[in-house]
């Protein structure tokens, strides 16, 4: 075996790519006339969550994004929701979707593509992701749903939801939901899968030294 040559004294270290990489993080503050809205994501993180927007069970839903991704995960909204919580939802899931795309920087050595499927009880969400930088969302969850979640979360804003995340985190989503009965767990078992889906494919892969496409950028 050829002896390592000692460095040079003085001379700058080798580091590795994780060494030098930056921190992946994205910050966003959206206000209108209808909400005033601060994200703030950590891709790289421990699951730490504080999410407040005055709807509880997308508090709840966000809570479930941030810890089975592993995302830290900050979300201080203020919204009309004297008028209901449609703008409040809305308008967090946009800026969710731009600090998400913010964070990801220039997309070099992710994995890129992920699925998952996570059971809750009864019900079974699948989810599949491709961080593309082009954003379509293809969505299907059961007939005869519960209307309500409580007495704010109308269950027709999981997709747009889902929508306004895409648009603004620019990645092509799959969901699908082949059966359940209970609404709250459809809803949540999807989240649920999201997180681990957006996980697995905004994971440093160290064998991929560039940005995982042909085109040469996402």
């Amino acid at each position: 075996m050829t002896p390592r040559t000692p460095p040079t004294p003085g001379a700058p270290r080798e580091e590795r790519a994780s060494d030098a990489r930056s921190p992946r993080t994205g910050r966003v503050e959206r206000t209108t006339k209808e909400t005033s809205v601060l994200v703030e994501i950590g891709l790289d993180g421990t699951g730490e969550v504080n999410v407040s927007t005055g709807v509880g069970f997308y508090d709840h839903m966000l809570d479930q994004l941030g810890r089975h991704g592993l995302f830290d995960l900050t979300v201080k909204t203020d919204g009309d929701l004297h008028i209901d919580s449609h703008h409040t939802i809305e308008d967090t899931s946009l800026a969710l979707g731009a600090a998400f795309r913010q964070a990801l920087g220039d997309k070099r050595g992710i994995v890129r593509f992920a699925n998952a499927a996570v059971p809750l009880d009864e019900s079974l969400a699948q989810v599949t992701v491709d961080l593309s930088g082009r954003p379509y969302l293809v969505h299907s969850e059961p007939e005869g749903m519960a209307p309500m979640i409580g007495a704010e979360y109308d269950t027709t804003m999981t997709r747009h939801i889902l929508e306004s995340f895409v648009a603004q985190a620019q990645i092509a989503l799959h969901v699908h939901v082949p059966y359940g009965r209970n609404a709250h767990h459809i809803v949540e078992c999807q989240f649920k899968a999201l997180a681990r889906a957006l996980r697995y494919a905004s994971e440093i892969d160290p064998r991929q030294h560039g940005v995982p496409s042909t085109k040469g950028a996402l």
